[in-house]
Order: C-alpha cells, then sequence, then structure tokens
C-alpha cells in the first residue's frame, strides 16, 4: 500500500514553494508510482499553480480513497490501513484549507493596515 494522496500533495508543494532537492522528489513520484503520469487528480497535483488549485485537487482525490474504502471487505487486512489514511488525510486536508483561509486573511489585513497607515500618515504630492 502506498499512501498516493500524500506523495501527490508533496510534489504540489514542492512545486509552489520551490527549494525542494532532486531526492526528495524522486521519492515521491516512486511513492506514486504509475499514477504520477495517469491521468486525475493525483498527476495533476504536481503541476497545480497555485494553492487554491492544489488543495481543490487534493479533495478531488480524497474522493477515490474513500471509495476504495467502501469497496473494502470489513475483514480485509489492508482496511485498517485505508481507515487511518482517511483519518490522516482529513486532518492535512483541514490544515491546508486553515493555511489558505490565513493566507487570504493575511492578504486582506496587509490592505487594512496599509489604508491605516496612510491615514496616520496621509500621502503627500512631494513624496
Amino acid at each position: 500500500m502506498a499512501c498516493h494522496e500524500v506523495a501527490a500533495l508533496r510534489l504540489g508543494l514542492m512545486g509552489l514553494l520551490g527549494g525542494y532537492d532532486e531526492a526528495a522528489q524522486s521519492h515521491e513520484l516512486a511513492e506514486l508510482g504509475p499514477l504520477a503520469n495517469t491521468p486525475g487528480p493525483l498527476s495533476s497535483m504536481r503541476k497545480a499553480e497555485d494553492f487554491s488549485r492544489l488543495l481543490s485537487l487534493y479533495e478531488t482525490s480524497l474522493v477515490g480513497l474513500e471509495e476504495k474504502l467502501a469497496k473494502t471487505p470489513g475483514d480485509h487486512p489492508s482496511r485498517a490501513y485505508l481507515q487511518t489514511l482517511i483519518v490522516f488525510n482529513k486532518k492535512v486536508e483541514m490544515e491546508l484549507r486553515a493555511q489558505l483561509e490565513g493566507m487570504h486573511r493575511l492578504c486582506r489585513e496587509l490592505d487594512e493596515m496599509h489604508d491605516y497607515i496612510h491615514e496616520i500618515y496621509p500621502v503627500s504630492e512631494e513624496a
């Protein structure tokens, strides 16, 4: 079993954040195996151009994981692992949403504080 959703998410984050080495990327690509190039949310996460799109693709990938769990018989040896993956990925999804909301809040607050500074110190024509 592999944590495909996590590997794809890490690759997407590496692409957005930059600065990750080839070894880390190779490790996650190996984890994904052929899914790295199979059309769908997992392969698309690798190429996400912004954080919102990455989050959306990640959420879509979790639907596939939930479907896989639903099809797994209760006595199957991998069922507990899949249930754990669902819980883990739900926490990651919640954290990603919080990070995105935080960045949007920061952007709004920067604008608000910028306006406030100009209320205190009006821009003169000379500046």
